[in-house]
């Protein structure tokens, strides 16, 4: 009997379905997945800024005590490796500055050869959705104005960080005004407040709290235009950070005139990881002048690395890889007595080994398909492509995340609710 009363009970909800879609059994919608990055929200930031839509978002979802980032710890590569699930030397974004022999062109965040398609390797994430039937909009993020394995986001806008973070908001909430069959499954944001006044100012600053507490309200503006929209119960949102940041002091600079002669080699990144090779003599000359030199700079041939980076195989790394401490800086004479003279040295820096607690980021997440109220341990950003195509119900592309890292953060968590509402954020940063 109660079997047939289930049966019953189908085949009702299939009728009704189908006059709902005009004689048509209606396809479910699809999920909704907005991608936030805070660039360099360090992992304690969460506690100590007055940031009461991250922290709402956090009690109705997931989070975790820290998101380690993949070596370097740097921006376009740990951006890249979100989307991607891809170490840097698989997916080739090696650095922020980076020099490929076969291009014969010199990669930089702002240089018009970052578009070119040849360094971008393996699949995004919009990529995947694009391909899989999916509509896609990024509204920032290294690699979204690329075309990459021939294909671009459904719409997407050229980086200008001088664009209101207000108009940013603004710009994802419209695009999911759009009808159902226009609108985007997948969406990035991108805020980069915080990484200013970390470099600037310095990570503990009270001009990073005041950041950190800017871009918390747009969080809560966001959420509460999903709501809006109706749209709260199908929509899960990933706040991310590429990295953590520590304090710099100008007493911790390592200048590499005392050690070579720098009209002798090619530096294609200064600091906090040095890439560097020889223009005159050999990598074993370099290597024998650079190493045991100073005791914050660890000094490696390529081949050499430590296998926990995931940092070899890829001819973009240079012959001489050296790796300051956390909280030191490489420099050059040059550089350095600029900097003494105009007192503008960075109070903050990040690309150290993503070992140190200081370079942990942040990840917070909500929606249908995660859990509520759940705390797990600090885990690598590249395991978060994987978990976001989990959650958008899509295959994931070839990468070197493991699905059983983020298992625990996705099942059931009872009904479906809408996302948390806006908190006000009317008050003054502490």
């Amino acid at each position: 009997m109660r079997v047939a009363r289930r049966f019953a009970l189908a085949i009702l909800l299939a009728v009704a379905c189908s006059i709902a879609a005009g004689g048509q059994v209606a396809r479910p919608a699809d999920p909704i997945l907005i991608l936030i990055s805070f660039d360099a929200w360090r992992w304690d930031l969460i506690d100590r800024a007055d940031a009461p839509n991250l922290r709402a978002l956090a009690a109705r979802g997931v989070r975790s005590e820290g998101l380690i980032p993949a070596f370097p710890s740097k921006t376009f590569p740990n951006h890249y490796t979100i989307v991607t699930g891809l170490y840097p030397a698989h997916h080739g974004i090696v650095s922020n500055n980076i020099w490929d022999d076969t291009i014969g062109e010199r990669f930089t965040m702002s240089a018009p050869t970052a578009k070119d398609p040849r360094w971008w390797g393996g699949e995004p994430l919009w990529v995947t959705a694009i391909k899989q039937g999916r509509r896609a909009s990024s509204m920032f993020w290294p690699g979204s104005e690329v075309q990459i394995g021939g294909v671009r986001p459904t719409d997407w806008k050229p980086f200008d960080d001088d664009f209101p973070n207000s108009a940013r908001v603004q710009q994802v909430l419209t695009w999911l005004s759009l009808p159902e069959g226009q609108r985007p499954s997948f969406l990035t944001l991108y805020f980069s407040d915080v990484d200013t006044a970390s470099h600037t100012y310095g990570p503990e600053a009270p001009e990073t709290l005041e950041a950190a507490w800017r871009i918390d309200a747009e969080l809560g503006t966001l959420v509460a235009g999903v709501n809006a929209r109706g749209l709260g119960d199908r929509t899960s949102i990933v706040v991310v950070s590429d990295h953590g940041i520590s304090p710099l002091a100008p007493d911790r600079r390592i200048v590499l005139d005392d050690y070579i002669d720098l009209a002798s080699v090619t530096i294609v990144d200064l600091s906090p990881v040095l890439h560097i090779t020889p223009r005159t003599g050999t990598v074993t000359e370099l290597y024998d002048k650079l190493r045991d030199k100073h005791p914050a700079l660890a000094v490696y041939r390529r081949e050499d690395l430590p296998s926990y980076l995931h940092f070899s195989g890829n001819p973009r790394i240079q012959p001489i890889i050296a790796l300051a401490s956390d909280g030191w800086a490489i420099t050059t004479r040059e550089r350095f007595d600029r900097d003494t003279k105009e007192q503008r040295f960075s109070k903050g820096d990040h690309g150290y080994d993503g070992r140190y607690r200081s370079m942990h980021g942040l990840f917070v997440a909500a929606g249908p398909a995660l859990r509520r109220g759940v705390v797990v341990p600090a885990f690598e950003n590249v395991h978060v492509y994987e978990l976001m195509c989990r959650i958008l119900g899509l295959t994931p592309a070839k990468n070197d995340g493991d699905p059983s890292v983020t298992r625990e953060l996705t099942g059931s968590s009872g009904p479906s609710m809408s996302l948390p509402s806006q908190t006000s954020a009317s008050h003054s940063p502490r």
